[in-house]
Parts: C-alpha cells; sequence; structure tokens
C-alpha cells in the first residue's frame, strides 16, 4: 500500500448547551456539594427564581434534607430492576414542567437499565440544558474520565462511575467544596458520610490521610486550570491575538493494545495543562486491520471522545512514517506514544518503530514521550462511587 488513508472524527463537535450549567466538584464524598446546591437553589429561590428539585439524594443527612423545605421537588420515577424497587429522576416530567432552574444531584451517575431515555444522568443533564433549562449539579473529582485510571492507581479503589471531561468542560461555573482531610475523616467517624458498618473499611483504603490529600490536590488543579482557560478566553476575545497564548500541540500515537486507554488518559491530562487540543492517532498498519475485531479500536475511539480529542484513523504499511508525517503536517510539538510494538510484531522487530519516531521527531524539533504501562488497581476495594457519590 503506497498511500495512507485518514478518517478524522472532531470528539469536540457536541450539542451546546443553551440553559446555564453550574458544576459543584468535590475532591471526595461527603464535602458538602449537595448542601451546597441546595443552598445556592434556596438562595436563587428568595430572590423569585423557579427552581425544582429534578433529583437530590440527602443519604438521611439532616441539615442536608432542611435545605429541601420549600422547594418543588418533582415526583422520581420508580423502576423495577432484578426485584428491587429503585427511583431515578423523571427526565421527561421535569422537562414538563420546565423550571427555570433544576437542581440534579451525582452527575456521573448510572442510570437503571431502560429506566429512560439514556444510561448515564450526564445525558439527562444535557437534555435538560438543551430545553434551555439552567442545572446546578454535582460530582466528584474521582469521576472524570482523564483521572479515574490515575485515582484508581492512587488509591488502589476502581472507578466505575464516570463522566467525559468535555461535558464537565461546558460548565458555565466550576466551584470547588473544599475540606481537609482530617475533617472529611472526622465526618465519616461521626456517620455523617458512609453507614457506620462501612466507615472501617472506607477509612483504611479510600478515605486514607494521603489519599484525601492527593484527591484534594487533583481537584484544585483541575479547577485552576479551568479558571486558567477561562481567564485567556476572556482576555483573546478582548485582545485578539495574545502572544502568550501556548503553541503546544499534543498527539497521541495509539493502538489497540492492552492499556492503550491509559495513554490517552495521561495525553488528555498532558493536553488540560498545556491547554492545548489533543490529537488521537490510529494506523492501521496492514490490510487485516480493516478485517479484524474492531471493538478495541471503537471503544479507543469513543475514549477519545469522552476526553474531547479529535480521533484520527491512518490507514498505512509504514506506522512510523505515517506517525512522524501526521506530526509535521500539523505542527504537533509532542507526541505520546505506548508500546506500540505489541501491536505491529512483523514490522517492529525489537522496537524498531519507537526508535525511528525518535529519531524522526528528533530531526523535526518534536518531543517524544512514552508513557509506560500500569498495572490495574486490585479487585475487592471498597468502590465510593457505588456507595455514596455525594
Amino acid at each position: 500500500m503506497s498511500g495512507a488513508t485518514e478518517v478524522a472524527i472532531d470528539a469536540g463537535a457536541e450539542v451546546e448547551p443553551a440553559g446555564h450549567f453550574r458544576i459543584y466538584l468535590g475532591a471526595a464524598p461527603g464535602v458538602g456539594k449537595t448542601y451546597a446546591m441546595l443552598s445556592e437553589g434556596q438562595r436563587r429561590r428568595s430572590r423569585g427564581a423557579d427552581v425544582v428539585a429534578g433529583f437530590v439524594e440527602t443519604y438521611g443527612r439532616p441539615l442536608t434534607g432542611a435545605l429541601l423545605d420549600g422547594l418543588e421537588i418533582v415526583p422520581r420515577k420508580a423502576v423495577d430492576y432484578r426485584g428491587t424497587r429503585l427511583e431515578e429522576m423523571d427526565l421527561d416530567a421535569v422537562l414538563r414542567r420546565r423550571p427555570e432552574v433544576a437542581l440534579v444531584d451525582e452527575l456521573a451517575h448510572t442510570n437503571v437499565p431502560e429506566s429512560g431515555r439514556h444510561g448515564k444522568r450526564w445525558q439527562d443533564v444535557l437534555d435538560l440544558l438543551g430545553a434551555g433549562i439552567n442545572v446546578i449539579t454535582t460530582v466528584n473529582i474521582q469521576h472524570l474520565e482523564s483521572l479515574a485510571d490515575e485515582v484508581e492507581q492512587m488509591t488502589g479503589t476502581p472507578v466505575r462511575e464516570r463522566v467525559p471531561d468535555w461535558v464537565v468542560r461546558k460548565a458555565n461555573q466550576i466551584e470547588l467544596i473544599d475540606s481537609s482531610p482530617q475533617q472529611l475523616r472526622r465526618r465519616m467517624l461521626h456517620g455523617n458520610i458512609y453507614p457506620q458498618n462501612k466507615v472501617p473499611q472506607a477509612l483504611t483504603h479510600f478515605f486514607r490521610t494521603d489519599n484525601l490529600i492527593a484527591l484534594r490536590e487533583l481537584a484544585l488543579r483541575f479547577v485552576a486550570d479551568e479558571s486558567d482557560e477561562e481567564l485567556l478566553g476572556h482576555l483573546r476575545s478582548h485582545q485578539p491575538p495574545v502572544p502568550w497564548e501556548t503553541t503546544e500541540r499534543i498527539m497521541a500515537a495509539v493502538t489497540t493494545a492492552p492499556g492503550t486507554d491509559a495513554l490517552l488518559r495521561r495525553a488528555a491530562r498532558i493536553a488540560l495543562r498545556y491547554k492545548a487540543e489533543l490529537d488521537v492517532v490510529h494506523v492501521i498498519a496492514d490490510d487485516t486491520g480493516l478485517t479484524r475485531d474492531r471493538q478495541p479500536a471503537n471503544r479507543l475511539r469513543e475514549l477519545a471522545a469522552d476526553l474531547g480529542a479529535r480521533w484520527h484513523e491512518i490507514q498505512q504499511d509504514d506506522p512510523a512514517g505515517a506517525i512522524i508525517g501526521f506530526a509535521r503536517q500539523h505542527e504537533i510539538t509532542q507526541i505520546l506514544i505506548g508500546p506500540i510494538h505489541r501491536s505491529w510484531p512483523h514490522i517492529a522487530v525489537g522496537g524498531r518503530i519507537v526508535r525511528r519516531v525518535f529519531e524522526e521527531a528528533g530531526a523535526s524539533g518534536i518531543d517524544v514521550l512514552i508513557i509506560a504501562r500500569r498495572e490495574l488497581p486490585p479487585a475487592g476495594a471498597l468502590d465510593p462511587s457505588a456507595v455514596n457519590e455525594s
């Protein structure tokens, strides 16, 4: 095959929300996100706004529950699932009610199968925003797609419920609800976060002091990065062009080898730090790549979309040449690459592809970063998202 075929998918081409979108972000369950959301709802109600509780989870906390007084609560939808009666937000009922402001807790929540239009609550929220309804919601930092694997490595706890980064970045306002690790552990001991039977395991696993310090740092860094981007956007709109705007352009070269999802998430975090867009390049090196099982590549493409990256699929017999050619054409400044030789064994004997990418990228002034493979966290650890996301 002498030529190359490229198919590009822009993951950022999503429907823009019409309603105003506010997110209360926390480093961990129990910091007070739901309390802050309800307090804001009451403030707006006192100023004459039409506010409803689309879905609020108080977990039996008296002070949080008291903030529902006077708020109109849209009845939940009851769903029978595997012999259990469960409740979900009734999206259609909220849309029919058309309030000015809807309070919707737990953005990362997975809906009961066949309980409504969507599988995820963030998808419900996008429908509300698209209908012109202002939404105030909550989420924890571990549920962001680009950070979830880092949190798993840090805490040893699987993060099963995730929100695409582009959804969170659509928020008009992101406010961090902060709490010190010591205060959170005290609240846990007093039974104010999890049920008492869950407390000992939580304190020795996810809620260890070192974990909480690291999670708080992740949350602070994310909010700081978003604030910087908001400032840059404001300045660009008033003084275009700005000379201090970033010129970094990040590219991740991926295959369907196990562990590539971690490479994508790491690349997304690096791109965020540089305020750079992310291009993901998948090279199909032979004709068999077009006919073999496409599920691994499709999953990576979906993950790239969740991370807000652009997906490019290139069919070419020379993977190193395709990677370098794309980088030069798109003026890439950094190439992130994983253990790609495992997917092209007949071409990459002895890691020849990686060495060639290094050599040719260096000659073109492009930095190359090798992302190490990471093992998955051990199974059986307490998953905080399965107990209490608030």
